[in-house]
């Protein structure tokens, strides 16, 4: 594996869904997420982090080092015992966390290098801070929640055969544009999981390419459009998040007519970038 990362970035990813839920919200009827006071949607860092987990599996299967934690199925203190089985001591209460249990865990599963976890279960290997962290996303305009009937032909139960046609229903918004920004901090990667810089090649292959192997008929089409990243000279940087964050704005164009399709914005990027960081465009 490559050498721990030695500069700190930011990033904005822009994506966008078609006639689709991006993050459905069990308490409201699996309805796509929203803010209340704005009408604008929202999608939790969770959500992302799932297709960014999926895709580093799909991509690293079986390779050493690229082991996911939390996985469709995993059983977290199985995954704990893992560690102590390569140390070869048994797990104990009553005896306090060896911290060469957490150095594994890191060095084998790439979300915690990345995300960090908080693995203080029956089976401790403590719990560790990940230098990479993704804001809630944010729709740019208010979404329009709809609800869809569908009609179903087949039945669960022959004695809804007689019944006939049987009805469903789908959540989705026509067309919304979301923004996600994120920060990586080297410093908290030296110090803490060891991500490194194949990691973060990983990762930003991941935030380009995880909506094309998660398509799926409740999701919609859902794109990566743009990803745009600073990256500064140093460990501890050159500037404030914010001050980067406002050099990106996203304009709707479509006038009055409800946004439908990116074409209906235009992202513009401020050309006074702080001394010390560099700007590149991913996507």
């Amino acid at each position: 594996m490559s050498e721990c990362i030695k500069n700190r970035y930011e990033f904005v990813l822009l994506y966008d869904v078609e006639n689709g839920n991006p993050n459905g919200d069990p308490d409201m009827g699996n309805m796509p997420r929203i803010d209340p006071q704005t009408g604008c949607g929202i999608v939790t860092d969770v959500c992302l982090k799932r297709k960014i987990r999926d895709y580093v599996d799909l991509v690293k299967e079986g390779e050493p080092g690229y082991e996911i934690y939390v996985k469709s199925g995993a059983v977290l203190n199985d995954q704990h015992e893992k560690a102590y089985k390569h140390l070869g001591i048994k797990p104990d209460k009553k005896k306090p966390k060896d911290d060469e249990l957490t150095k594994f865990m890191c060095q084998n599963f790439f979300d915690i290098r990345t995300f960090g976890a908080v693995m203080t279960t029956e089976v401790n290997c403590g719990q560790v801070r990940g230098p990479v962290q993704i804001n809630f996303s944010r729709s740019m305009d208010p979404i329009y929640q709809q609800e869809i009937t569908v009609t179903r032909c087949a039945v669960t139960k022959p004695a809804d055969a007689e019944k006939g046609q049987t009805m469903g229903k789908k959540q989705i918004i026509p067309y919304g544009l979301y923004r996600a920004e994120g920060y990586i901090s080297a410093n908290l990667a030296k110090k803490t999981t060891g991500f490194s810089e194949d990691d973060l090649e990983l990762f930003w292959d991941s935030l380009v390419n995880m909506f094309e192997h998660d398509h799926s008929a409740a999701r919609g089409k859902m794109s990566a459009r743009k990803l745009i990243v600073f990256k500064h000279d140093s460990e501890l940087g050159c500037c404030q998040s914010h001050i980067l964050f406002d050099k990106i704005n996203v304009e709707r164009i479509s006038g009055d007519r409800p946004p439908r399709a990116f074409t209906d914005y235009t992202v513009t990027i401020s050309p006074d970038i702080p001394d010390g960081v560099s700007l590149i465009e991913k996507l």
